[in-house]
């Protein structure tokens, strides 16, 4: 019953609140050397935790990236707190954390070929996928 509700109140959110339609690719950007969660990224992440909410069946992985400076063991390790620090943000928001996967590719699997300050601050996210 409890699951009716919240599901109810959901849709109604949704239909009030601009919950995105998709979440598949959403991104949320880092500053260099950094996992912490800006202010526009946890509005992000937010909104990706409404559209949870609205679509209770489907789970997400959080993949963890990073530019390709510094060590490959670095670059994993940032790349897994950027991960499970976009993850606490959606746990926080209320999606149970059974939904929710990460990984890290660190700088292993660069999103945005090139390189300098333009690319590598693109390829410093965390990238949610929906789980198929």
């Amino acid at each position: 019953m409890n699951k009716v509700i919240l599901a109810f109140i959901a849709v109604g959110l949704a239909a009030c609140s601009g919950v995105p339609s998709d979440i598949n690719d959403d991104k949320v950007f880092f500053a260099f050397d950094s996992a912490v969660i800006t202010p526009e990224s946890r509005e992000n992440l937010e909104k990706q935790a409404l559209y949870m909410k609205v679509n209770s069946d489907q789970d997400v992985i959080l993949e963890g990236h990073c530019d390709e400076r510094g060590s490959t063991e670095y670059n994993l390790a940032l790349g897994a707190l950027r991960a499970g620090n976009a993850a606490h943000v959606l746990i926080n928001e209320g999606i149970e954390p059974e939904r929710i996967k990460t990984i890290s590719y660190g700088k292993e699997r660069p999103q945005y070929p090139g390189t300098g300050e333009e690319v590598w601050a693109k390829n410093r996210n965390s990238t949610t996928k929906i789980s198929e």
